[in-house]
Parts: structure tokens; sequence; C-alpha cells
């Protein structure tokens, strides 16, 4: 299986996930909040708005492209110091973004 297709079956996991758990917005934030320049975008967005408005787009994006893919990514220590304080079950959640990590980190 390609890296492309491996990667678009776990953001398919993790948006269902991000659903399940009542975290995904019906309406995008405002352009401004998008555009920030701050890893994860932290002063204008939360992580999970991050996660479904910025990063799972980018990589469609990138797979439906077919370009290369990120070399290093390290999303999911940021998932779990985000959700730990919320109290939600957020394992499989986190799951899906270790593999993430791991699938994008050569």
């Amino acid at each position: 299986m390609s890296q492309h297709i491996a990667l678009a079956e776990i953001l398919i996991d993790l948006e269902k996930e991000l659903r399940e758990l009542r975290l995904w917005e019906a309406e995008s934030p405002s352009a401004e909040a998008l555009a920030s320049v701050q890893p994860f975008a932290v002063d204008t967005l939360s992580f999970s708005q991050w996660l479904q408005f910025i990063f799972i787009p980018r990589l469609y994006d990138l797979i439906e492209a077919r370009d290369a893919l990120p070399v290093n990514c390290g999303v999911a220590p940021m998932a779990e110091e985000y959700f730990q304080p919320l109290g939600l079950n957020t394992a499989n959640l986190i799951n899906h973004l270790r593999r993430i990590d791991v699938l994008l980190t050569r």
C-alpha cells in the first residue's frame, strides 16, 4: 500500500473519531484565525480546530496532488498535552495521530 493511501485511510479514521467525540465543528473559523503563523495556530484556534481546518485539509491536498509528504511529524505529543485535562476519552484519537507520526517520520 502506498504511503499516500495509508495516510488517507488514517485521516478518515481521525475525522471519524473527531466527530464521535463531538469535536468536529460545522463552521470554519475566520480567515484571520486560519492565517495564524504560530505552531498549531495556538493563538487563534483550539487544537481540535487546527486538526480539522488546517492539518487534515493540508494532508488531503498533498495526497490528492500526489505531492511529497512531510518527512517528519510529531503531532501526537501535542494532542496528549491538549486533551489530557479535558477529560475526554481520546485514546483512539491520539492513536490515529501516532500512526500519522510514524508513517510520516522517516
